[in-house]
């Protein structure tokens, strides 16, 4: 950007960290408005039709970019993408659109669209019976169990079939998650892709490397980015797998297995840090670019 354009954008993210900061950086080099929300700090005047945080309404801006709804996923994150919707009625474009991550931030949800689309996934079993769960892992031979709502890994882990005390732990694992979601341990090789796109163009993409001993490849655990120069027809899986949810900027994990590549979910939210790192892309200042050009025209 080399002027600046007489917009109001905010961002809705976590104060204080890179990726919000950074996002909000890029957005007032092009504006000169700087707006960070905590929607943990905003309040919905319904009848109103008003959206209050720290004295402003925020169905008056001209634009508002979701780096991050909330710290954590839950059905309370999945309410404030609710809040959002009264500033979207009333004209403030919203990137990405609150209903297109409400497709997201649920596992299951995410699923369902994915299998829909006809991308590969691993073998997956939903279901509230226990015993249904641990016929799964004997069939799977070792499975990951998932909660719905979780990023990172958090809240998953391994099962093998013949642990000693796999039907115990099923049974923990329900206990909190009554929706179980089973999957089967893929052959990562200690690696796995992040192929990003921006309004549903390809940018780039590139690779985590996971620690030495762990499962799962995530920086969370250990995990490193590191470039990664994907074939077309894998770039033309990350289109088909992002294309049904409608995202502004979006991530697809992708995983390349002695069996062929899967998918494992669409991120509305990751990605700005491993095109940085694992690309040299700088992906907050082309979603900023993108978003202006999107309010302002």
């Amino acid at each position: 950007m080399t002027e600046t354009v007489d917009v109001k954008i905010g961002v809705v993210g976590t104060p204080g960290k890179w990726s919000t900061e950074a996002l909000a950086d890029a957005l007032e080099a092009g504006t000169g408005f700087r707006l960070v929300i905590d929607m943990g700090q905003v309040t919905l005047d319904l009848a109103g039709g008003r959206l209050l945080y720290d004295g402003m309404d925020l169905a008056t801006l001209d634009g508002l970019v979701v780096k991050k709804i909330a710290e954590s996923y839950s059905v309370h994150a999945l309410d404030r993408l609710e809040m959002l919707r009264i500033a979207e009625a009333q004209g403030v474009k919203v990137f990405s659109r609150p209903e297109a991550i409400l497709r997201l931030m649920d596992r299951l949800a995410c699923t369902v669209t994915l299998r829909n689309a006809g991308a590969p996934m691993p073998p997956t079993i939903i279901t509230e019976d226990a015993q249904a769960a641990f016929k799964a892992v004997c069939d799977f031979g070792s499975a990951v169990f998932k909660p719905l709502f979780s990023t990172k890994a958090r809240g998953m882990f391994v099962l093998d079939h013949d642990a000693p005390d796999a039907q115990a732990r099923i049974a923990a694992f329900k206990a909190e998650n009554p929706v179980m979601y089973i999957q089967k341990k893929a052959d990562l090789s200690g690696q796995d892709l992040g192929m990003v796109f921006l309004n549903g163009t390809y940018v780039c993409t590139y690779r985590r490397i996971g620690e030495s001993g762990s499962w799962n490849t995530t920086i969370n655990s250990g995990g490193k980015y590191a470039p990664y120069e994907p074939t077309p027809d894998l770039i033309a899986l990350g289109h088909k797998a992002q294309a049904p949810f409608g995202l502004t900027f979006t991530t697809v994990d992708i995983a390349l297995t002695p069996e062929g590549p899967i998918v494992f979910e669409v991120s509305a939210f990751g990605g700005y840090s491993g095109a940085l790192k694992g690309c040299g892309v700088d992906a907050m200042a082309l979603m900023a670019d993108h978003v202006v050009a999107e309010v302002s025209g």
